[in-house]
C-alpha cells in the first residue's frame, strides 16, 4: 500500500516527495475506487509531466473524471504562487548576472503563453530587476514592436539597463534575421539615453537562445 503524502510529510521533507504525491496533495481526494495519488499518477502519465498539466488549458483539465473547476483552480494558484516568488526573488534579493539567471524568470512568465508577447526587465545600477513588463502582444508567430514605447517606460523606470525577451510560442526558440535586427535597432536608440541592452532572450518549448551569444549578434 502507498503511503498517503500527507503522512509521509510527517516523517520526511517535502523534497523527498514524488511529483505525484506533492500533486496529490493539491488534488486531495481522488474519485471513488482510485486514490488521490493514483489519479496524479495517471494525469501525469495522461499529460506527460507537470509542466504539461499546469501548461493544459482550462477545458482539458476540467473534463478529466475527478479534477473539475476547484482542482483547476487549486493548480492555477499554485503555479500563480510559484512566479510571484521567482519575480520576489529576482526583485528583492538576485542581481540579475547572466542569461540562465535572467531566463529562470522570464521563462515563468512567458513559456506557455500562446502567442508571442514581447516583455522586457527593467535593472538598476547594480543589475537588479526594478520592474517586469509586457509590452508589446501579437499572434502566434509575428508580432509588432514599437522602439519609442521601450525607451518611454525605461526612462519611466529610471532604468540603467535592459533585457528583453520574448517567446516562441512554436516551441523552437531559433532567432530570426528581424529578432536580430530589431535588438540592434532597440539597442542604438537606448545607447544615447545611457540605457544598456543587457540581453534579448528567446523562450522556447524546453530551452531558451540568447541574442547576446557571440554566435547570434554583434552590436557595433
Amino acid at each position: 500500500m502507498k503511503e498517503h503524502p500527507h503522512r509521509k510529510l510527517l516523517t520526511y521533507e517535502i523534497k523527498n516527495l514524488s511529483d505525484a504525491e506533492l500533486l496529490a496533495i493539491f488534488i486531495h481526494s481522488g474519485i471513488k475506487g482510485t486514490t488521490s495519488v493514483d489519479l496524479a499518477y495517471s494525469l501525469l502519465k495522461q499529460f506527460g509531466g507537470i509542466r504539461n498539466l499546469f501548461d493544459a488549458s482550462k477545458e482539458q483539465i476540467c473534463s478529466l473524471n475527478g479534477i473539475g473547476k476547484k482542482k483547476h483552480y487549486k493548480l492555477q494558484a499554485a503555479l500563480e504562487i510559484s512566479r510571484r516568488y521567482l519575480e520576489e526573488q529576482l526583485a528583492n534579493t538576485n542581481i540579475i548576472s547572466n542569461a540562465e539567471a535572467a531566463h529562470i524568470y522570464l521563462s515563468a512568465k512567458l513559456r506557455s503563453c500562446k502567442r508571442e508577447i514581447f516583455g522586457c526587465l527593467f535593472l538598476n545600477n547594480q543589475n537588479r530587476v526594478i520592474h517586469y513588463e509586457e509590452i508589446f502582444f501579437g499572434t502566434i508567430n509575428s508580432i509588432a514592436i514599437y522602439p519609442r514605447e521601450v525607451a518611454k517606460i525605461a526612462l519611466q523606470y529610471n532604468a540603467s539597463s535592459v533585457i528583453f525577451a520574448h517567446n516562441h510560442p512554436t516551441g523552437t526558440p531559433i532567432p530570426s534575421p528581424q529578432d536580430k535586427h530589431l535588438t540592434t535597432a532597440l539597442t542604438k536608440i537606448l545607447r544615447p539615453l545611457d540605457i544598456k541592452v543587457l540581453d534579448h532572450i528567446i523562450i522556447g518549448c524546453n530551452s531558451y537562445v540568447s541574442l547576446f551569444d557571440k554566435r547570434n549578434i554583434q552590436i557595433k
